[in-house]
This record gives structure tokens, sequence and C-alpha cells, in this order.
């Protein structure tokens, strides 16, 4: 992914609202779920650490190995995230 195309997803990502959070039972298969439920419908989502703000790192390269996809941004907290459809009907976003 290009630099260009992180900032265009970035700007898109501005105004989403946080769709998955992680709190106190951390990254669990109901999480990881969530995450693919939200990919699959939005291709680009919001992910907030409400807990487990130390092992950020090392979840977030579980959610990126287990989904396929792309971290665009860690803002704070905050991490974005991309994936885009298997079906290019049902693409939102064209990068």
């Amino acid at each position: 992914m290009t630099p260009a195309q992180r900032a265009y997803l970035r700007r898109l990502a501005h105004s989403l609202p946080v769709t998955v959070m992680i709190g106190k039972h951390g990254l669990t298969e109901n999480i990881l779920s969530k995450v693919e439920q939200e990919l699959d419908a939005h291709e680009l989502i919001k992910l907030r650490f409400i807990d487990y703000k130390d092992e950020k790192a090392d979840l977030l390269e579980t959610i990126v190995s287990v989904t396929g996809a792309d971290l665009v941004a860690i803002i704070g907290h905050t991490a974005i995230f991309y994936r885009q459809h298997t079906d290019p009907t049902r693409r939102r976003i064209h990068l």
C-alpha cells in the first residue's frame, strides 16, 4: 500500500465511528469474528483499545495475520484497518 493510499484511507476513516473495542477480556475469538464481519461489511473499520494498551503492537499483529487486513494507521489507542472486499461488485472503496 502506498503512502498516498494510506492517506486517502485515513481521510475516509476520519468520520467513521469505532466499530470494535478491545476491553478487559482482550482479543478473544468473538472480537476476531466481529472484526471479520465488519471488514466484510464495510472494508474500512476503526478499532479502539480500552484495555491492553501496553500489548497493542502484539494484538495488532495478531489481527493482521488472522484477518488478512492492512493496518492503515494507529492514532492514539485507535487503529484503522482496511481489507478489500473479495467480490468486485460489492467494493465500496477503490484505491
